[in-house]
Order: C-alpha cells, then structure tokens, then sequence
C-alpha cells in the first residue's frame, strides 16, 4: 500500500513541518504518507473564489496517482473515531490498493475532486485551519497504526 497526502498550500510554518515530519518518521515506511503539496491559486479583486478553487482542484486532480483511490477531508464528511480508522488502516493495508487523501485550500476542495474520492472524511465538525489539519491527520494515522499494533501510545 501506498499511501500519499496531496494539500493545497506551501511554505507552512516550522512548527507544522516538524510535527509532521516526527509523526511520519514514527510510522514504519510502508505506511509513512508522500507528501505533495500544490501551490494556492491567486485570490483577489480580479481573481475569483470559485476560479480558484477550480484552478487547485485541476492540480489537485493531476497529483493523484494514476489507479488511486481517494478520500477527501471536508468538514462535511463522515467521521470516525480513532479506532474505527484504525481498522480503516488495516483494511487499506490488506486490500493492496493505493490510496490519496486530498486537503483543500482556504475555500477547500474544488466539486471535482469531491465527485472523484470515494468518500469524505471530516476530522472534526470544527473548521480547522488548514496548516493544523496536517498535522492532526499525521497524528491520528500514527494513532491508528500503534492501535493495530498493540502499541501504548493509544490509550482508549
């Protein structure tokens, strides 16, 4: 299995990199998540909000590996607790598929990319700012994984 994230958004603060980095170099290398970040489109004045959303979505679309499947992180997505994605894990592990988690930008993900996922995902009902979004999903996949491992960090 592998397993890529594709965000909308670069140049994230420090503190970001580096509890991303320290999740994912905590999990084994089969599971360990790509990373690939798309550049923001331009906003403003002459640049609309939905042209832009339209803009990253397309990027978003050619950075999925070609026969991925895909989930999408929106707000309005189904949520699961941490042991039920921990067994979403394993099941993702045991299907030999490939896998892409798509994360939005300030306006999040374009029409497009929610009618390719599969289904989407919501980390919270809250809106969550999109640098913290990273770093909750790096968390709650090395999460999931300790779980289907026996390992202590969870602690239910």
């Amino acid at each position: 299995m592998r397993l890529s994230v594709i965000a909308v958004g670069t140049r994230m603060p420090a503190w970001v990199r580096e509890a991303v980095e320290e999740y994912c170099k905590r999990l084994p290398r089969e599971i360990a998540p790509r990373w690939c970040e798309i550049p923001p489109a331009k906003r403003g004045r002459e640049y609309a909000q939905q042209r832009a959303s339209l803009t990253e979505g397309e990027q978003v679309l050619k950075a999925i590996p070609s026969g991925d499947r895909v989930i999408a992180l929106e707000v309005g997505g189904r949520r699961m607790n941490t042991e039920s994605l921990a067994q979403k894990l394993q099941d993702w592990q045991l299907s030999a598929n490939n896998y892409s988690l798509l994360i939005g930008g300030p306006d999040g993900l374009s029409e497009a990319c929610r009618a390719r996922a599969e289904w989407c995902w919501s980390l919270s009902d809250l809106t969550l700012p999109h640098p913290l979004v990273r770093v909750i999903l790096a968390e709650q996949l090395y999460r999931a994984w300790t779980i289907t491992v026996n390992h202590p960090y969870h602690r239910a």
